[in-house]
Formats: C-alpha cells, structure tokens, sequence
C-alpha cells in the first residue's frame, strides 16, 4: 500500500546513510517516489544491496559504497546533500553487549564523523535515527522525551551520545538537527535472519516455517511497535519543519500504544493463518529473559503531533496486514 508523504519539495537533494538497510532502502524509495534526488551510502555490513536494486537504473538516485567511520567517505556523502537522514548504525542490544567496542566505533565515531562532515558541507538539516532504548531504566509510562532514565546496555550509551553530540552541533557550529526516537520499527523488507534480527522478522520465519517462536521471558513485556510507514512520515516532517520551536531537540516516533509479545504471536499467527492455515496451531516456547532487555515500552507522540504535525497512519493490526503480506510474496 503506498502511503502519500507529506508535501515536500522535489528540488532536494538527499542523502539516507544506510540507505540498503531496513528504514534507509523505505525512506530511499519514497524519497525517489517523490521525485527528490538521493544519495545512498551504505558499507553494507548489515544493509543489502536487494534492498536498493530497483533504485539504481533511476537517474535521481546514486549509491555511495562507504562507510561512516572513514571521514573521507562521510565528507564524499555529503558534498551535494540539502539534508541528510543518517540511519546508519549497528543495532541491536545483544550485539552491543557482544561487542561494545564495535557499536562505539560506528554508532558514536561515525555519528561523529557524519556531523563534521555535514557541518562542513553546508547542509540545512541533520535528520538522525535516535532509539527508544535511551529512556533506560526509566519506569514511566508513556514515555516523554524530556524525562529518561539511565541507560541499560551499550547500544542504549551510543544513541544517548549521539543526541548529545547532535545538541553541542547545533548549539556550537549551527547545524540543525532533529532527533527521531524510534520505537521498535517493522516492516517489509526487515531482515528475518542472523543472530541479531528483530523480533516481529524473525518470528515470522519461524512460524512460516512451521517452528514454534521463542519468546524471551513470559510474553508479558510490551512494546510500543512501531510501522515503518510511519517512520518514513515523521522523518518527511523532519525535513519540512520551520518553527524554530521544532528543531535542535528529539521527538518520540511510535503509534501510541503498547503490545505485549503474547498478543504479537497472536496476531502473527492469525495473520498468517490466511496462507497457511497450519500456523494457527503451532505452539510458542518461552525461555529466560535477555540481558538489558526494557520491560515496556510505550511512547507518548504527543511532541510530534503538536510541533511536527505527526499522525502515523497505521497501528499495529494494520502494519502487520501489510508486512505479513509482504514477506509471504518475498520470503515464502
């Protein structure tokens, strides 16, 4: 289902880093979509170049083969971008709890690296991924963007020094920039595999493959799950704002409402049922709870509404309609 974006001007030149990943090949294809030229730049370290493919005969669209932690690369990226929405990043808390030293490297040098490079480029806004994970051990619910706890893994300390850093570039050098806390994202062409893949992907698989998921803890944790449609939307506006009010800060980026893992293997296995009726009946394992792991998750938008003019357009039932439908024509 295409999704009309809000209005935005089709003269922009922009670049997505990580543009072969998840979000970065969805906004890369709506930016393209909307007649806007876009530069792609991506190491492909966890990005795919499938993801792209279709993009590269279109003459708005270039590919960038580089990597955020080389400078030279960044500066390369950036030299003819009006915006950049730098998506680029190793996700995942397991992976940082793993390899700390290696989600420093690319989430906090190359963050660092995009922003010099963006600064000495002339561009009008910096747009970043930011992460949920950043309200930590924080207990309250919804959360609110001026009011986080303190961080509980690796992957948390890096989107939290991203926020900072991108608050001393604006402050210090004048670059705007906008933050976009995301809240556990899904959606067509998310990756179902590796160690490290996200859970709405990956018990998709499971279950199309007739195996029982396995769920971390009881299924009573919840999370605020969030469609990349929406996602796509509130990093338009990003680029739209003009109120001063609305830049040089972060917003929430979420539908609203939480889901416990319990309903979520509920609502995969009925919505999945309609290929395969055999889903409906397999049974869900349970096993220990995952270090760093936040009980819930639930974001208040009303920031991103008020100052940006945010209004996702799919919840939860509706995104997995569309992205069960979607890995079943490309995965099954």
């Amino acid at each position: 289902m295409d999704v009309a974006l809000p209005e935005l001007d089709s003269n922009l030149h922009v670049l997505v880093t990580g543009g072969a990943g998840f979000i970065g090949s969805n906004l890369c294809e709506a930016l393209v979509k909307n007649g806007n030229r876009v530069t792609c730049m991506d190491n492909f370290s966890t990005g795919h170049r499938k993801n792209i493919e279709h993009l590269l005969s279109n003459s708005s669209f270039s590919l960038i083969e580089g990597d955020i932690r080389n400078l030279e690369d960044c500066q390369k990226a950036c030299s003819r971008a009006d915006f950049v929405l730098h998506q680029a990043a190793l996700g995942s808390v397991p992976r940082s709890i793993n390899d700390p030293i290696t989600s420093n490297e690319v989430n906090v040098s190359g963050f660092l690296n995009m922003l010099w490079a963006s600064k000495d480029a002339g561009v009008k806004r910096f747009v970043y991924a930011a992460s949920s994970s950043t309200y930590g051990d924080s207990e309250k619910l919804p959360k609110v963007e001026d009011e986080i706890g303190k961080p509980l893994s690796p992957y948390a300390i890096t989107k939290y020094v991203n926020e900072l850093y991108a608050d001393i570039f604006s402050k210090t050098y004048g670059l705007e920039t906008i933050g976009l806390r995301y809240f556990n994202v899904f959606g067509r062409r998310q990756d179902p595999n590796g160690a490290y893949a996200a859970v709405i992907p990956k018990f998709v698989i499971q279950l199309m493959q007739h195996k029982s998921p396995k769920i971390n803890g009881d299924g009573t944790y919840s999370r605020d799950f969030t469609y990349v449609d929406n996602v796509v939307q509130m990093n338009v506006l990003a680029m739209k704002a003009t109120n001063p009010d609305a830049l040089n800060t972060v917003y929430n980026v979420a539908y609203g409402e939480r889901t416990n893992l319990n309903e979520l293997v509920l609502l995969l296995k009925e919505n999945l049922s309609q290929y395969d009726p055999k889903i409906g009946t397999i049974p869900i394992e349970y096993g220990p709870v995952r270090t760093g792991d936040v009980p819930h998750s639930l974001a208040s938008i009303e920031k991103g509404k008020q100052l940006l003019g945010y209004s996702p357009n799919f919840n939860i039932g509706q995104g997995l309609e569309q992205a069960v439908a979607w890995y079943w024509q490309n995965l099954k």
